[in-house]
């Protein structure tokens, strides 16, 4: 396992290409998004099906690769060392690919499901092996700027993506009509994945060759933790209980009359509070007696899982549904085509936020820091706002933005780069701007929902280097558990598309769920530090 203090800046700059393509992909969803949901005659809540098969992926994956190691009584990625299980999840990404370019030939939308299911099984495998290596990099207590750097290259991934997908579908980074999306021919986008694809193979070659990345084995073999499998084996098991009768009840011509709606919205919310009674429960009998749990007898790891699963659930699900909000006449009532300079703002925002953060992992003095926390974000919006208007789309109404940027500037200098502080206050902040676009209308909504990924950009690193912290040998494991709770993405979304298709609900009151989110994301930072201090490790 490596232990060094200084960071390895040659290997920082090589992993930090797999972070681009997590944010590549993902973004890319927010263009077939509407494309599939004008081609397959789908509602809401089925569009936001492709959120779901991408985020499921994550949690199949990170859950299949803690059985089979808790079976053969060791740590896998550990034992293949993080380098090489990055390498093989590009090639599985690699290989998903090739599984998006049959499915889109054979014409189906589960076939576009399957694909993206795939490629993200890569992607789980991974992040599992990122996370944690970047956090080794360096000095453990500067782990989240490291995981920062990777979010920033991240964001700039899903700032970009979008307009390069664009230019692979269309031809074109112009706005995109409505009319263009209706003639999209899936032949495009298998043409796309092929480029993808090789891209995959690439980057895990460079990667190979680059004997600068330390492997990042751990030898060490944590104890087995079959009631932590068994908590999960269930939870699992009851999602599909949930998610069954919800995709049952769309076979057929039957009309989707108010009480299937309804019916249809409770077992997607018995899902969501399954999810977070059994990880909570875990918790409490892990607390009890730790013998069997493994990484989840760390009450920061624990709640931590919550956390990943909360944030990555309202981040997606902002990014998802903003396109439909800004629809309706009292926020706008865009086309279709006019929408793509607030998606890309709200994915921005966290590279904002995020290029901010990365400042710290460089070796400055303070009073340079400090300047360059104010230079950063404003060269990031230029950026976003450049980009954007180079693709032919009007960005005049997102010029009064800088607003909310300053308010984050003085969030993160008063913060002075304290884990725990930095998420509750930014917790806080994502409360206020959640509760403001439900309560008003217009531009201060629009601002106010893409402020909540100003919010979110520095959650994960946050959340991620306080549930590691100090888990020794269940490192790798705790690493994988919070991996699995990407599942947010791929169940908060889908509920929050029925909340809207709900008639007395709306798109609008649907981003209520945010507020859930970012209350717990707040309680957690509080509960973590005061975990941690109980164990003797301050990161305060």
């Amino acid at each position: 396992m490596i232990q060094e203090n200084k960071t390895n800046y040659s290997a920082l700059t090589t992993l930090t290409t797999v972070f681009f393509f997590w944010g590549f992909i993902a973004a890319g969803n927010s263009i077939f998004i509407p494309f599939c949901k004008n081609y397959f005659s789908l509602d809401q809540f089925q569009s936001q099906l492709i959120d779901f098969a991408f985020y499921l992926a994550y949690f199949v994956g990170a859950l299949g690769l803690f059985a089979v190691g808790s079976q053969k009584g060791y740590d896998i990625v550990g034992r293949w060392g993080y380098k090489r299980s990055i390498i093989y999840g590009l090639i599985f990404s690699a290989l998903g690919a090739g599984a998006m370019i049959v499915s889109v030939y054979i014409n189906t939308f589960f076939g576009m499901l399957l694909g993206l299911f795939v490629v993200a099984l890569g992607f789980s495998l991974q992040q599992t092996a990122a996370n944690p290596f970047m956090i080794a990099l360096g000095d453990p207590k500067t782990g989240s700027n490291r995981i920062n750097l990777g979010g920033a290259i991240n964001s700039l991934g899903t700032t970009l993506g979008p307009i390069i997908i664009a230019l692979a579908l269309f031809g074109s980074a112009a706005a995109i009509s409505d009319d263009m999306i209706k003639s999209l021919s899936l032949s495009k986008v298998m043409i796309l994945y092929t480029g993808v694809g090789s891209l995959f193979v690439i980057v895990a070659f460079i990667l190979k060759s680059n004997h600068k990345v330390p492997a990042g084995i751990n030898e060490e073999v944590p104890e087995k933790a079959n009631k932590a499998l068994n908590s999960l084996l269930i939870m699992t098991a009851i999602l599909i209980g949930c998610f069954l009768p919800v995709f049952n009840s769309y076979r057929g011509d039957t009309e989707a009359t108010a009480d299937i709606e309804m019916q249809r919205m409770m077992w997607l919310l018995l899902g969501l509070i399954s999810v977070i009674v059994i990880i909570s429960a875990s918790f409490m009998f892990a607390k009890k007696n730790s013998t069997g749990w493994g990484a989840m007898q760390y009450p920061q790891l624990s709640l931590g899982m919550l956390a990943i699963f909360l944030y990555v659930g309202v981040e997606v699900a902002i990014g998802s549904n903003l396109g439909e909000l800004l629809k309706q006449d009292q926020f706008g009532g865009y086309k279709a085509s006019e929408i793509a300079p607030f998606i890309a703002m709200f994915w921005g925002s966290l590279m904002i936020g995020r290029w901010v953060g990365s400042v710290n992992v460089f070796p400055l003095d303070d009073k340079k820091k400090i300047i360059l926390k104010f230079i950063v974000p404003f060269v990031a919006f230029g950026i976003i706002m450049g980009a954007t208007s180079l693709a032919g789309y009007d960005v005049s109404v997102l010029k009064w933005y800088f607003i909310c940027i300053l308010i984050q500037i003085a969030a993160f200098l008063a913060t002075k780069d304290k884990p725990s502080l930095t998420l509750s206050v930014f917790g806080v902040l994502g409360v206020i701007s959640t509760l403001i676009a439900l309560n008003t209308s217009g531009l201060v909504a629009v601002y106010a929902l893409l402020s909540g990924g100003l919010a979110c950009s520095i959650m994960w690193p946050c959340i991620f280097s306080l549930a590691c912290a100090g888990l020794g040998k269940y490192q790798s494991q705790g690493a994988g558990f919070l991996v699995m709770m990407i599942l947010g993405g791929a169940i908060i979304p889908p509920i929050q598309g029925k909340l809207a298709d709900i008639e007395w609900i709306g798109i609008q009151n649907s981003f209520t769920i945010g507020l859930i989110c970012f209350g717990y994301m707040t309680f957690y930072a509080i509960a973590a530090k005061k975990s941690l201090k109980s164990q003797g490790l301050d990161f305060e």
